[in-house]
């Protein structure tokens, strides 16, 4: 080191200041609580089992199934009973199947609409679809500090339905990815929006 280089005068640690204390040792990750237990969410909840999650579902299958035969089930009719009588040669009038193009089309539109509205509008409030209402289960963030938003239901849904529409086997692999995802029993549309499914109080 050169002459005369160092630190100034009266240069040192401030007041109080030391080596750390006998058996210290950082926080966690520095700042961040330890990982929960087994079968716990990040925010201390219970989380819910696959038996309840898929109870829930069925019960939610259900209601949207009812929702898509009343939407979609008189045009259907209609588009039956005006089948031509008449169809030895197999062809059938151009309107006619211009009209079943057009139920086809309004049946998967009214099928997304209901999804959408079940799984967002009428979830992301509370967390809670009528299913898992019953089976006392809520979606939760699984970041603690963040609360549901709409854009986390509509993430959830997008996968959980959306995709589900496109790639038929797809809602079956969501749905049992939660058997082997650890530490928190995510289905894959879980781990897009980053949510939970937790145990509730009734």
């Amino acid at each position: 080191m050169p002459p005369g280089y160092g630190p100034p005068p009266g240069y040192g640690p401030p007041p109080g200041y030391g080596p750390p204390s006998p058996g210290y040792a950082p926080p966690f990750g520095y700042g961040y609580p330890p990982p929960p237990p087994p079968g716990w969410s990040p925010s201390g909840q219970l989380l819910a089992s696959f038996g309840e999650r898929l109870l829930a579902w069925l019960l939610d299958v259900a209601i949207i199934v009812a929702a898509d035969i009343i939407l979609v089930g008189p045009p259907f009719m209609v588009l039956f009973l005006s089948m031509p009588s008449d169809n030895q040669t197999g062809e059938f009038p151009p309107a006619w199947i211009f009209g079943w193009f057009g139920v086809e089309a309004w049946s998967l539109v009214a099928g997304l609409g209901v999804t959408y509205v079940y799984f967002v509008e009428l979830m992301w409030r509370r967390g809670q679809t009528v299913g898992k209402r019953v089976m006392n289960l809520r979606v939760v963030p699984l970041d603690p500090r963040a609360s549901l938003s709409r854009g986390t239901a509509v993430k959830r849904w997008l996968i959980e339905s959306v995709a589900a529409s496109v790639v038929g086997f797809f809602a079956l692999i969501d749905g049992l990815w939660q058997l082997w995802d650890k530490p928190f029993q995510q289905t894959l549309h879980d781990k897009v929006a980053q949510t939970v499914v937790v145990k509730v109080s009734s």
